[in-house]
């Protein structure tokens, strides 16, 4: 009762108040009484208008242990497709994501990181860190299970609820540059090959107009002659630029897949008949093998043209000791299309197989540069095909021929 009066202490005293000025003004004692005793019992007997809650004191948070510290640190790197280890002071392994297992194998928890990764130099920036706790990084290159090549970055772990000296951690990424670097290389690589296939015509020209210039300016024969090779020369380069303009018009576009049917059928017929000429002069028979109908794929004519002109020609040329070429046309339900083009020549040994497709890339320089070759053929046909989401697949055997299948 005495818990409920205080509650209701502020309407008591006010009840009261107007009791006392009832009586002031000369209201019936009688009546001013029994009103107030009326309001004392409706206050106390009725529920109270403002309710106390009494708010449990909130216990102190229990400090983290260096455990849940290292799951709250490694949580939002464990879906990373990026190799993470998480070290401690002694550079053991505490904690791995699953890109690490599949970059170098699992590392024993616990263990020391040269377990699996044995680099002086990386070891050296690890324990840098580890002693001057500054964030350092390296490039770090892996030959097996494949060449790899990271830029690897040691850092220290932030953590304020942890001892820094005692219990300090140190998170160890490895960011792969590998494809960068072949880039790179494939670019360098192609800065030089055009540069050394342009000198060697534009070296010739300039040896044959000085020639005609000088000792050859009164000799009809020889300025004919002289003439003939700087024509092939400069036909040689200009196959050369219009290839290297190909290759860079296909590059810009290789993410557009076409969306046109074109029928392989009359195509293949059209190209046959192009270089029935060619297949004339090198003595070759170009047999086409198709089905009766229409086989459609989605593609760019003329870029599919192209492809074929160039594995067509190429047998001709380089299979020409088989005397003919044979283009099969294969279609199935359910089955994938494909071109098929054959030749009874030489063959190409198995190490060149994997680079026929890379810019110049030739088996036998001599003979590709006989034969009017720029060795940008396969690499534009590569080209082709990715952008049609199709596949090259070159299958040879030496002395007994090859194949060039296109899979659509």
């Amino acid at each position: 009762m005495a818990v409920r009066l205080r509650q209701e202490s502020a309407i008591l005293v006010l009840a009261t108040l107007i009791a006392v000025l009832a009586l002031v003004e000369g209201i019936s004692t009688g009546a001013v009484f029994w009103i107030w005793v009326i309001v004392m019992i409706v206050t106390l007997i009725r529920p109270p208008l403002v309710e106390r809650v009494e708010v449990p004191s909130q216990a102190e948070p229990a400090p983290a242990d260096a455990q849940t510290l290292l799951r709250t640190a490694f949580a939002g790197l464990a879906a990373l497709d990026m190799p993470v280890l998480i070290i401690d002071r002694e550079a053991s392994v505490l904690v791995q994501n699953m890109a690490v297992e599949k970059a170098f194998g699992a590392f024993p928890i616990g263990a020391h990181i040269s377990s699996k990764l044995r680099s002086p130099g990386l070891l050296d920036m690890v324990r840098e860190t580890i002693a001057t706790n500054a964030p350092n990084q390296i490039e770090h290159s892996e030959r097996l299970p494949s060449e790899r090549v990271y830029v690897v970055r040691i850092a220290p772990i932030d953590l304020p609820e942890i001892d820094r000296q005692e219990d300090a951690l140190f998170l160890l990424s490895f960011r792969d540059i590998s494809e960068l670097r072949h880039i790179d290389r494939m670019r360098s690589d192609f800065v030089a090959n055009a540069s050394h296939e342009l000198r060697t015509p534009l070296a010739s020209l300039r040896g044959f107009i000085e020639t005609i210039q000088g000792p050859a300016k009164a000799d009809p024969k020889a300025q004919q002659r002289f003439l003939g090779i700087m024509f092939d020369q400069t036909t040689r380069m200009s196959r050369l630029v219009d290839d290297l303009l190909s290759l860079s018009r296909l590059e810009l576009k290789s993410h557009i897949a076409p969306d046109q049917k074109v029928d392989l059928v009359p195509l293949l017929g059209h190209v046959r008949d192009s270089l029935l000429p060619l297949a004339g002069d090198l003595d070759v028979s170009i047999n086409l093998h198709l089905p009766v109908g229409k086989v459609e794929v989605l593609g760019d004519r003329d870029e599919l043209v192209q492809v074929f002109e160039n594995l067509i020609e190429n047998a001709c040329k380089y299979g020409q000791e088989g005397k003919s070429v044979e283009v099969s046309l294969l279609s199935g339900a359910g089955q994938a299309v494909e071109v098929v083009v054959s030749d009874k020549g030489p063959g190409i040994p198995a190490e060149h197989v994997p680079r026929l497709t890379e810019r110049f890339y030739r088996v036998n320089v001599e003979d590709s540069r006989s034969k009017k070759g720029t060795g940008l053929g396969l690499a534009i046909v590569k080209h082709i095909l990715t952008r049609h989401r199709a596949r090259l697949i070159v299958k040879s055997e030496v002395g007994k021929g090859t194949d060039f299948t296109v899979r659509f």
